[in-house]
């Protein structure tokens, strides 16, 4: 449980509480058809949640540099222009006392099986596209991540990989300033041009989830110096069903720990607290 103080009291959050939060959140999200389907996300965490979750922003040290796919290029200081800090227990566990408690419930609603229920359910049209009457068997594994994107980062129009079944991503700027720098969402046209076909708004505590498939193109436009950062939760359910991807998943949870612990610190700057 954690308190978090409010202006005249003291307002308590369990994890099943914000847990039930964030479903409702999800449950009341306006759905859209095109260019995919996809929710639009308002008002994910309870206001007083999120506000300390600004003031209580993780130490740089404890971020690194993303792999992969949405591995990011260096910045001119010399450094990734994306990083993160995944919002597992074996992670959050190092923060201090106060951050490790806001941290670890935060990514524990992230990872409930009721938050995961309500995605998937409002997700269904994306997902039987892709999975169809395999869906009720087909199991999802939660990775939730906090990001942080400085200037300089930048992804093209692409697809997710085909390991995640659904992804989702919240916005957590202190105002709406930087609007301009939501994820931006594309068709693809015979020719293989992919048009911008709509923009998600960079706003306080919204956000947006599709279920992946052949047509979810999106990308990122580079982000311009007056951006100070943008910052977010990424949270990827991967396929879960069959054995390989059952172990697959569980071993590159526990590599990526190890690998952590090995890896130099990235960000000495990204670490101030926000006052929302």
């Amino acid at each position: 449980m954690i308190e978090i103080d409010k202006h005249n009291g003291t307002e308590r959050w369990t994890l099943d509480r914000l847990s039930d939060f964030v479903a409702r959140s999800i449950s009341q999200a306006r759905d859209h058809p095109a260019p995919f389907h996809h929710l639009e996300l308002q008002q994910v965490f309870p206001d007083e949640i999120y506000h300390a979750l600004l003031c209580n922003w993780p130490d740089p040290s404890g971020f690194r540099a993303m792999s992969g796919r949405a591995k990011s290029e260096l910045g001119p200081n010399g450094e990734p222009t994306r990083v993160k800090l995944d919002l597992l227990p074996e992670y959050t566990r190092r923060l201090p006392l106060r951050q490790r408690d806001l941290w670890g419930m935060i990514g524990g609603a992230l990872r409930s099986d009721v938050v995961k229920s309500a995605i998937v359910r409002r997700l269904e049209p994306g997902l039987s596209r892709r999975f169809g009457k395999e869906l009720s068997q087909t199991g999802m594994y939660p990775i939730p991540i906090l990001t942080r994107d400085r200037p300089g980062y930048s992804i093209h129009p692409h697809q997710d990989t085909h390991w995640k079944g659904i992804t989702v991503q919240i916005y957590l700027p202190s105002n709406d300033s930087a609007r301009h720098v939501g994820t931006i969402f594309h068709e693809r046209t015979p020719a293989g041009e992919f048009p911008v076909t709509k923009r998600m708004s960079f706003v306080p505590n919204s956000g947006y989830a599709f279920a992946v498939g052949e047509e979810t193109w999106h990308s990122a436009d580079t982000i311009g110096q007056e951006v100070d950062a943008r910052d977010a939760i990424l949270l990827t359910y991967f396929v879960d069903t069959f054995p390989g991807r059952y172990v697959r998943n569980r071993l590159k949870r526990a590599g990526n720990f190890v690998l952590s612990s090995l890896a130099p610190r990235t960000l000495r700057d990204g670490g101030k607290s926000f006052q929302g």
